[in-house]
Parts: structure tokens; sequence; C-alpha cells
């Protein structure tokens, strides 16, 4: 019988992606399948994810640096691990640059309104987006509700 073989990513094989003021996301692994996705992000002081919850589990472990949910008194420093249950809701705030942060996320992810609506699409159904674009043109920045997936429009 032959065993699966171990898959290796180096250290520079997967790029990073620029998430805004300066901080930064690397996607490590995702299994649709199971429903995991695996991040590394390096986050500068005062970026902040807005208020969401999964609907699975997700474990984190701050490398370096340090950030804390608003939600909550405790700070996650160098060496902290983080387990959030399935629907518990926070709101990450980087109290210090260069945090380095790994995060294994199981479901989904639902952004929330100020009134702790889910702010989510329909899955396999266009969506029409209204954008305002400058009149003489240029660019126009677009972000997932967690900023951590961004791009560019052109406006010509």
């Amino acid at each position: 019988m032959t065993s699966p073989e171990a898959v290796h990513v180096g250290r520079d094989d997967l790029p990073y992606v620029d998430i805004g003021d300066g901080s930064k996301l690397r996607v490590l692994q995702v299994k649709p399948k199971e429903g995991l996705w695996v991040v590394e992000n390096i986050f500068q002081a005062a970026y902040e994810v807005p208020t969401h919850k999964h609907t699975g589990p997700v474990w984190g472990y701050t490398r370096s640096g340090a950030g804390k949910y608003k939600e909550y008194d405790y700070v996650n420093r160098a060496g902290s691990f983080l387990y959030e249950p399935a629907g518990s809701i926070h709101t990450l705030q980087v109290v210090e640059d260069d945090t380095h942060v790994w995060f294994q996320m199981y479901g989904c992810n639902l952004n929330l309104d100020a009134d702790g609506k889910a702010q989510d699409l329909p899955m396999n159904t266009p969506v029409e987006v209204e954008v305002t674009v400058p009149a003489a043109g240029g660019d126009v920045r677009f972000a997932c509700g967690m900023d951590m997936y961004t791009g560019v429009i052109a406006v010509n």
C-alpha cells in the first residue's frame, strides 16, 4: 500500500497580498470541500478588521507583535494562542507594527453591521453593485468586508 505524500510549501513560494495600511495577507492553504482556509497576516498598528463572526471554529497563533479584540480585555502577544468558537463575535484591533498572526479557519466569515446582522451575499447568484467613479477617471479600490482581499478598478 502506498501512503500519501507530505506537501511542502517554502517560505518564499507563496506571495503576500497588500490588504491596506501596509498590512499583508498570505493564503497558505484552502480546502473548499472541508471549509478550511489557513492564512498568515502581517498587520501594522491601528489596522482593524470589521466586526465579524465565523460559522466554524478558528485557531490563531501570534508569532510577533500584538493585537486584541475590541470585545475583550486580553491582548494577544507573541506566543499567544487563540481559539474562537463558531459564532464568536469579534473586532480585531492591531496594537503593534509588524504583528505576525497565523489563522486556521473553518466555514464562512460573516461581517456584521452595527445591529449585528450579517452582511452576506447569496451563493451562486449574480449581484449588481453600483460604484461611484471619479468624473476625471482614476482608480477605485474595492475589498471584501474583512479588507483581506482587495483590488483596484482603473477608470479611464
